[in-house]
């Protein structure tokens, strides 16, 4: 059976179902512009929008597909319908770049701009970082001539391909830490208008380098020695990446609440399920987040007395003598193997009254600690410390370091990147009041001990695979990028393997629609560059057609070196 697994939203995109060029002419030509502002008012604006949760990320695209995709989640089918998608590319040209352009433009202004020079340097990272989710999911896009309507009168924006895009990105980047790293007296300083890091310029050229290391992990399959290239200017870097959980990048805000003041958007659409795979390796590898991740099921306490005395016997697909049968998950398709995926939706009848939940759902504290009259507070981990270890390690791995000094081997940073991942969604989960573990080093010691996660020569890069994906479970977005750029999970493999869904397409891109008369031309040359089909954005074109960066990536599940 064909698992839907597509939202077609027109309205909710940018406004492109009349014109892309109606927004940026709302963007650029707005009367009402305030120039004698504190350009740092305008940073904290630009800021809040790139939080994980923004756009409707989690839920129109984190759970439904992204996470679903790489078989962590699965859910109900739902058929192609109104469900809003790529509400980062709204955000992005509405929320953040308006303002970072702007506040560049002031400080230039200014007669003492050389005060503001840090200040006007940092604004590039954050549009790279917001830029590249963007281009994630659309390849091409405007950028360059992007933001120049109200200055310019530029409402037709042309459309730069990835792999520019990605040169581009690198080289503000670099120009950035360049700036930083002078050091220069007398500097404007963010103060608390930068709600992610308060000013701290060290930790910006830090996030700086480790979005670099991103954009590596991206070209690689396209040009390796790039890649490679991009790596030891990170590593040489004096600064460097991220070197502690202390560095990463987050916001915490106690009236913050991604889904609602209640928490009960995060069951938009259906509750959210385990999948089998996830969970047995989970419990198979004693892995402390089993429990972070997924919610126990009904099979706790005097469970078993009830079955006894009812005289009732669990599916065969339980296990009686796990000791972690309150875990459970489903197939990754939710409608297939219906012996056990009757359990989503129906109960167990335990005899008498009870009815018992067999199969796991999301933690929904983990992600929204207010629902079921929670009073936990939301931390959200833009980019975590791991998430740099493993890409690293994967780095080392393949050889990319072999001219410089790494600061450790591959097993030096892949065990780095494992102990921050668990410490970190720990920490994550006491913030929520959600479960979480007061012995989590003893745990992280037995889950590195692990044979299927130990680095001891024997799949080594699938593990580093493995463990980054599930490091990234609260970032969706690049989960998918993962999956997608490295094949993994695998199908067959002794460790995490990913299951066979029967005729299953699955998305690798968004679309961006016909942008109307005034930009046609434009949207049109770059749709015809990707070799994209215009306004055809039907699974079967999604599927096949792919941005620059995916044109040489595995299929899903045929992961490889």
């Amino acid at each position: 059976m064909k698992k839907k697994f597509l939202y077609i939203s027109i309205a909710a995109f940018l406004g492109l179902s009349s014109s892309c060029t109606n927004d940026f002419e709302k963007v650029n030509v707005n009367p009402n512009v305030v120039t004698d502002v504190d350009v740092r008012l305008l940073f904290t604006s630009s800021l809040v929008p790139i939080q994980t949760s923004r756009g409707g990320e989690y839920w129109n695209e984190g759970f439904t597909h992204f996470l679903s995709a790489c078989q962590l989640v699965t859910g109900q089918s739902y058929a192609v319908a109104t469900t809003a998608v790529n509400g980062r590319y709204r955000l992005f040209y509405t929320s953040v770049l308006p303002n970072l352009v702007e506040m560049r433009r002031l400080i230039a202004l200014k007669p003492d701009k050389e005060k503001f020079e840090q200040i006007n340097a940092i604004t590039y990272i954050p549009q790279v970082m917001m830029a590249l989710k963007v281009s994630d999911m659309n390849g091409s896009m405007p950028y360059t001539e992007a933001n120049k309507g109200r200055d310019e009168g530029l409402y037709n924006p042309k459309f730069d391909n990835q792999e520019f895009l990605y040169t581009l990105w690198l080289k503000e980047l670099s120009d950035a830490i360049v700036t930083l790293e002078k050091n220069a007296s007398n500097q404007v300083n963010f103060g608390n208008n930068d709600v992610f890091f308060a000013g701290d310029v060290t930790k910006w050229i830090k996030l700086a380098n480790s979005l670099k290391l991103r954009i590596a992990a991206r070209i690689q399959n396209q040009d390796a020695a790039k890649a490679a290239k991009i790596f030891e200017e990170v590593m040489s870097d004096a600064v460097g990446p991220f070197s502690s959980n202390a560095d990463q990048l987050i916001h915490k805000n106690p009236a913050y609440y991604p889904f609602g003041v209640d928490g009960y958007n995060i069951d938009i659409y259906s509750r959210h399920f385990a999948v089998g795979s996830a969970v047995e390796f989970l419990k198979s590898s004693s892995d402390p987040r089993l429990g972070i991740y997924y919610d126990k099921n009904s099979l706790t306490g005097s469970f078993q007395d009830t079955l006894t005395k009812y005289n009732k016997v669990l599916p065969s697909w339980i296990k009686m003598n796990d000791a972690n049968i309150m875990y459970q998950g489903g197939p990754a398709d939710f409608q297939s193997n219906p012996p056990v995926s009757t359990y989503f939706v129906n109960p167990f009848n335990a005899g008498g009254s009870n009815r018992y939940q067999l199969i796991s759902t999301v933690n929904r504290k983990f992600f929204a600690p207010t629902v079921d009259q929670g009073s936990g507070t939301v931390v959200d981990v833009l980019f975590s410390y791991a998430e740099v270890c493993f890409q690293v390690a994967e780095f080392i791995q393949k050889g990319y370091g072999a001219k410089i000094n790494t600061k450790g081997t591959a097993a030096d940073w892949y065990n780095k990147g494992v102990r921050a991942s668990s410490q970190s969604m720990n920490d994550i989960a006491i913030a929520a009041n959600s479960t979480s573990y007061a012995n989590i080093d003893a745990r992280i010691d037995a889950h590195l001990a692990n044979p299927k996660v130990k680095f001891d020569g024997a799949n080594d890069l699938e593990k580093i695979y493995i463990q980054a994906l599930l490091n990234l479970y609260r970032d969706p977005n690049e989960a998918f990028t993962l999956a997608r750029r490295t094949g993994y999970p695998k199908f067959n493999s002794t460790l995490l393997a990913r299951e066979v869904i029967a005729d299953d397409l699955l998305p690798r891109r968004w679309w961006t629609l016909d942008p109307g008369e005034v930009n046609r031309a434009n949207w049109t040359a770059a749709m015809t560059e990707q070799g994209f089909t215009p306004n055809d954005f039907s699974i079967e074109k999604l599927a096949k057609e792919r941005i620059w960066f995916d044109k040489k990536s595995p299929d899903y599940g045929k992961g490889g070196n």
